[in-house]
């Protein structure tokens, strides 16, 4: 409404004003760094992912039957065999009653 007017318009920057800079972010990364290397999700460790796929071959089963046979995806054993799943006690149970092994 000044503008129209015709009566003059302060115009003063602010400190910082429309650099979208976060000072705080610096030090902030560092931290996030440090806790996400230690908040991380147990694995199948290797040697029971190896007993996994032993088991499975002296059944002379496939993934995709073993996964049948215990209600689960074929993926599941996939993630099991390659170390990349994170443990569950019912799928390593299932596992163990279907294999015939202690895992």
């Amino acid at each position: 409404s000044a503008q129209r007017q015709g009566t003059d318009i302060d115009t003063s920057k602010k400190f910082s004003g429309g650099t979208n800079k976060q000072t705080e972010a610096n030090k902030n990364t560092a931290k996030l760094d440090r806790e996400t290397e230690e908040l991380h999700h147990e694995h199948v460790p290797l040697d029971v992912a190896k007993l996994i796929q032993q088991g499975r071959a002296a059944k002379g089963l496939t993934q995709k039957e073993l996964a049948t046979k215990i209600n689960e995806k074929q993926q599941v054993i996939n993630d099991y065999e390659g170390g990349k799943a994170i443990p569950n006690q019912q799928i390593i149970g299932k596992l163990e009653r279907i294999l015939g092994m202690k895992l």
